[in-house]
């Protein structure tokens, strides 16, 4: 069995280590907007949540839904026609 050089196992390592950092950051700046915002417009949030997959999309708009739904329209991507 042949061995992969050294630089090429590194090459791949690192790039695994970069997925996983970027998927945490993004991950964790989502959450952050679905959990914690003081306001559902935020830009960034809204296009973070709205690029996710259709189940963490959805979970996304029931946090802010649960949050917000008296106080506010929903933000894009979360309500029909104007409604939660």
């Amino acid at each position: 069995m042949e061995q992969m050089p050294r630089r090429r196992r590194s090459l791949g390592r690192a790039l695994i280590a970069a997925l996983i950092a970027i998927v945490l950051v993004i991950g964790g700046r989502w959450y952050a907007y679905v959990a914690y915002a003081d306001s559902p417009f935020d830009e960034v949030g809204i296009g973070l949540n709205t690029m996710m997959p259709g189940p963490i999309r959805d979970k996304g708009c029931e946090m802010l839904k649960a949050r917000f739904e008296n106080k506010t329209l929903p933000p894009a991507g979360c309500g029909v026609n104007g409604n939660w």
